[in-house]
């Protein structure tokens, strides 16, 4: 056996290396042409029945009102109900022919199996699932109080996902529906100080990777990795290291800087346009799947960037990083992506 694996580390690498140099260019002119013809037949959801978590704010909200102009029957779920009202209303003038809400926690396993019978007993079926429902963390790992508080990064945006998709997938089965998770770009960028919430979302885009195999053609699955989008993050919620929900506009300029930010709206459009097209994947700006080129061909230099991008020397304060000081030196950069000094009404901590 270590012959055959001392055989293959020779051969492997580079047979592989010469197979893909010669198929790449091919198959990536196919792959462009293919989801150009799908766009013309992109599926008909009027009248589906959408269930989206997370959908009181940001991404959520906004796939609630993209689903809606096209027609399609909304279950919204989250913690906020009087916001969830609010978003069903807009909903409702969008064109959604009915929408019903319903107060749910995620990281609860009885609310997520909750959730899905509302949504079945009340429509008759279930199209597609959206598993937005997300929160983030920011401190450096050495530096958390309380290690059990960080618990419910793992549990709303990894055991969410799982909860839920286990009691739709029967529903998912009948209407040969679709799964949507939105995962994140840091599950494979290394952004300093969200450690547990960039593994929460690399377990998610590998669990629905792993479940499109399982599910084969009964059930689709669109993984959504976002880059920086408009977003209670973006507006500088998170959850710090002593396990408090916090508004911290000087985080949020140390940890986006000058990055562009994508228009919530804009993500929207794009996720319905992709998951009614029959992606795979998307990734939310398209640009940012260049980290991942760097991330897989290049890490090395892509540590360098970001070490300097963000930490700048050993112990340093995110005060004292790259990110932070650019943005002190144009402080009007901020508006660029809605920044504010005292934090919405939306964004107060839960």
């Amino acid at each position: 056996m270590e012959l055959i694996n001392g055989f293959l580390n020779l051969v492997a690498p580079p047979s592989t290396f010469l197979t893909l140099l010669f198929f790449l260019p091919p198959y990536a002119v196919f792959k462009y042409f293919f989801s150009f013809f799908r766009s013309f037949f992109a599926e008909n959801i009027a009248g589906n029945v959408v269930l989206i978590t997370g959908a009181s704010s940001g991404i959520g909200e906004h796939l609630a009102y993209e689903y809606a102009s096209h027609g399609a029957c909304l279950a919204l779920a989250a913690r906020r109900v009087d916001q969830l009202e609010q978003v069903a209303a807009a909903a409702r003038e969008l064109g959604a022919p009915d929408v019903i809400v319903i107060a749910a926690d995620v990281s609860k396993i009885d609310d997520c199996k909750r959730m899905v019978d509302q949504t079945v007993d009340h429509f008759g079926r279930l199209d597609h699932l959206v598993n937005n429902a997300g929160i983030s963390s920011v401190c450096m790992f050495e530096e958390v109080d309380d290690m059990e508080a960080f618990r419910s990064v793992m549990e709303t945006n990894f055991w969410g996902t799982v909860y839920t998709t286990r009691f739709a997938v029967p529903h998912l089965r009948n209407s040969r529906g679709r799964v949507v998770v939105i995962s994140s770009g840091a599950s494979w960028f290394p952004m300093p100080r969200c450690s547990f919430y960039n593994a929460s979302k690399a377990a998610v885009a590998q669990f629905f990777d792993t479940l499109r195999i399982e599910f084969g053609s009964d059930v689709k699955v669109t993984i959504v990795t976002p880059g920086f989008i408009e977003s209670e993050m973006i507006q500088g919620k998170f959850l710090f290291k002593g396990g408090k929900m916090e508004f911290d506009p000087d985080m949020r300029d140390a940890q986006a800087g000058l990055v562009p930010v994508r228009s919530v709206v804009a993500c929207a459009k794009t996720i319905v346009k992709s998951a009614r097209r029959g992606d795979r994947y998307l990734v939310e700006p398209a640009w940012f799947r260049v980290s991942h080129w760097l991330k897989t061909f290049c890490p090395e230099i892509l540590d360098v960037i970001v070490w300097l991008q963000y930490i700048t020397k050993p112990g340093a304060s995110p005060h004292e990083s790259f990110n932070k000081k650019i943005m002190d030196l144009l402080p009007g950069a901020r508006a660029l992506y809605g920044g504010a000094a005292e934090p919405p009404a939306n964004l107060k901590a839960e």
